[in-house]
């Protein structure tokens, strides 16, 4: 809860700021190099390093994206916006609309 309150704190800058270095902790864990990641995710190495240093603050979902995949954890981004369940109300719509029974014609 506590880092969900320091997030709430911070400007959108500041948030890429934090990914990037995040981001360079899981390249080196995973034991890439910069020129690895980048040709992985479709990037220049310039971007990816101006990235992990924190200066570059409009960084494309794309090329996110791609730096998640070089770093297998693109499976993570669901739960940025996990799927909104079904309300208790559309649920006893489609039970109440499903067939009892199919026929097939003769």
């Amino acid at each position: 809860m506590n880092e969900q309150n320091n997030i709430l704190a911070l400007s959108n800058a500041e948030i890429v700021m934090q990914l990037g270095k995040r981001f360079k902790e899981y390249r080196l864990s995973c034991q890439l190099t910069q020129q690895e990641a980048a040709d992985k995710a479709g990037m220049s190495v310039v971007t990816l390093r101006q990235f992990e240093n924190g200066k570059m603050y409009n960084i494309t979902m794309g090329s996110f994206l791609g730096l998640l995949r070089s770093i297998d954890c693109l499976g993570q981004v669901q739960e940025l916006l996990p799927e909104i369940p079904m309300s208790p109300y559309a649920m006893q719509q489609v039970i109440k609309n499903k067939p009892k029974r199919i026929r097939h014609a003769k």
